[in-house]
């Protein structure tokens, strides 16, 4: 297999206004132009428009809904019909109309419509990476992927994502000392959670994992507003990603991947958010606990020290929430025995 596949994709048409409907509002500068809420309505209803001719059926509640972003996103019936097609067997080609309408609904530039793209990253992830080794033509998963890609090199300015560890070496503010201090703006003890990120048009076996845990890093960014359907799809191919299943259970690859720490760092954090969301699902929960179960067991088989370590760290903390569950800290307890 070729080590560099070529996608193409075309872009969205632009959404043209008469320039009677031009915002004349003095805050508007020329370089920034106010993006109204007709023009979000306008692109959502034609994202809709568009995915009624790929789809069996759309429910007609969404073009009619005043929200019909938001509506896309939270509608389960659409998202089985758009994941089951992810799912087939030939999805992915660079002929594929839904993988075209997603890069298309993704460079709308409409956040509330990037939202309805990720949604669907763990099935597109989780679909590729189990078909990338079978030698079948996947442009289309992968323009897809490096449209999220490059909208994360752009954001970020190709820059590294770095935080300031605490220094035991260093003196607390909060504690008198008679150490000289030191110039803590060259001393910083700096941790990259994410490196600086190239501007790739193609993806090459040897990016494909920075550029697939980049796309998840973005997917991270936005879990809070991601439905619960979503989590659930992405816990479920960890289990796939990292136990595997040769051969196809109705149309679904279950393959084994390799897993480089730039796509399990990603990984991991999601699934820490699917443990510890401010929003507790309990059925998200059980299957967070499965996946990095399956994780834990897959580092331990590759002996894999530092993925050991960050999947037996959630494990751990999973324990210390169930102890914790069974403790009452209100409770006095009486005994003559000092504990030292």
């Amino acid at each position: 297999m070729s080590d560099e596949t070529s996608t193409t994709a075309t872009a969205p048409s632009a959404v043209t206004t008469d320039a009677g409907d031009q915002d004349t509002d003095s805050s508007t500068t020329l370089n920034k132009p106010h993006i109204r809420w007709s023009d979000s309505y306008t692109k959502a209803h034609d994202a809709i428009q568009s995915l009624s001719s790929i789809l069996p059926s759309v429910p007609p509640s969404l073009s009619s809904s005043e929200t019909p972003a938001a509506c896309l996103l939270r509608d389960t019936e659409t998202a089985a019909q758009i994941s089951k097609l992810l799912r087939q067997p030939d999805s992915g080609a660079g002929d594929d109309n839904l993988c075209r309408w997603l890069y298309d609904t993704f460079q709308s530039n409409e956040p509330e419509l990037h939202l309805v793209v990720l949604r669907f990253l763990p099935v597109i992830a989780g679909v590729y990476l189990s078909k990338v080794n079978l030698h079948k033509p996947l442009a289309g998963f992968e323009a897809v992927l490096l449209a999220l890609y490059a909208h994360e090199t752009s954001s970020r300015n190709s820059q590294s994502i770095t935080v300031n560890i605490p220094d035991l070496s260093h003196s607390s503010i909060y504690h008198e000392t008679n150490k000289a201090a030191k110039n803590s703006a060259t001393e910083l003890n700096l941790a990259v959670i994410s490196p600086t990120l190239e501007p790739y048009g193609t993806v090459r076996s040897t990016k494909r994992g920075r550029i697939v845990g980049v796309a998840l890093e973005l997917y991270y960014a936005k879990i809070p507003q991601i439905p619960v359907e979503s989590k659930l799809e992405f816990c479920e191919f960890c289990r796939i990603w990292s136990s595997g299943q040769v051969g196809e259970d109705n149309g679904d690859l279950k393959r084994r991947i390799h897993l480089p720490w730039e796509l399990l760092q990603p990984i991991l954090r999601i699934l820490g958010h699917c443990l510890m969301g401010h929003k507790k699902d309990e059925k998200l929960y059980e299957s967070a606990i499965g996946a990095i179960g399956c994780l834990y067991e897959r580092a331990l088989h590759d002996l894999n020290t530092k993925a050991m370590l960050a999947t037996g760290s959630l494990l751990q903390l999973v324990k210390l929430a169930t102890e914790c569950q069974d403790v009452d800290y209100t409770e006095i307890t009486q005994t003559n025995t000092i504990t030292l």
